[in-house]
């Protein structure tokens, strides 16, 4: 199963393209900046990145750029503007494929499956690359082992489904997540409009975490919003 790197600071084009790539059979990771991309190259390197040219901080061109420096994986870059200049630019920074928003998913998806077979078989192994540590509010996330720890380093279980929350959370730091957007970005598959399912496992999860769940200060609801995690997040 190849594994994508989808680069968007549009949470809704995120969780929409990680359900399409996900129903074709891909694995995918999704970044909202450079940041948080570096991070996940850090966890693991993926087959291809899809790479938006306008992102927050580093633009998506000086990503390419130093991502063709640093790392083999082919890079499909996306952008608002069909200007031919922004197409060569593009190129020339080292992207191997170039879309122009607004675009069919099936367009993209050929384009990776191209870029995919003239990329190749000689991908260096990613599996030993180690993934880091994240933490918040002196509570540990093991993302290598999928464990949780609290702040007197008692590891906490934890499911799949709330390993997986938990990590759209800490990947996703004091911003307001609606339902869907937390069900598209844990699940990345096809959900009943109405699923609040999704309530359940952050009850669970605020058991937990919360030392008051009656007044849950991680995750806190945001009335006609969706849920918000207020701690910061570091990454070891």
């Amino acid at each position: 199963m190849s594994r994508l790197l989808i680069v968007d600071d549009d949470i809704e084009v995120l969780a929409l393209l990680k359900k399409f790539f996900v129903q074709q059979g891909y694995q995918v990771v999704v970044a909202t900046d450079g940041a948080s991309l570096w991070a996940a190259l850090e966890r693991e390197v993926p087959d291809l990145i899809i790479l938006d040219l306008m992102l927050p901080g580093d633009n998506g061109l000086t990503l390419c750029q130093r991502l063709r420096q640093q790392h083999a994986t082919p890079v499909i870059m996306l952008t608002a503007m069909g200007e031919l200049s922004d197409r060569v630019v593009g190129l020339e920074m080292g992207a191997d494929d170039y879309l122009s928003k607004p675009f069919d998913a099936r367009e993209l998806l050929a384009r990776v499956r191209a870029v995919l077979r003239r990329a190749g078989e000689n991908r260096p192994a990613s599996a030993d690359v180690p993934r880091p540590l994240i933490k918040f509010a002196d509570w540990q996330l093991d993302l290598t082992r999928r464990e949780l720890r609290s702040p007197d380093q008692v590891m906490i279980p934890l499911s799949a489904g709330e390993f997986d929350l938990l990590l759209v959370f800490v990947e996703h730091p004091q911003r307001i997540l609606t339902r869907e957007q937390l069900l598209d970005l844990a699940r990345g598959q096809a959900h009943d409009a109405f699923d609040r399912s999704i309530d359940v496992q952050v009850s669970r999860l605020r058991r937990k975490l919360e030392f008051d769940t009656k007044r849950p200060a991680m995750i806190r609801t945001v009335r006609n919003g969706g849920y918000l995690f207020t701690p910061s997040v570091t990454r070891q």
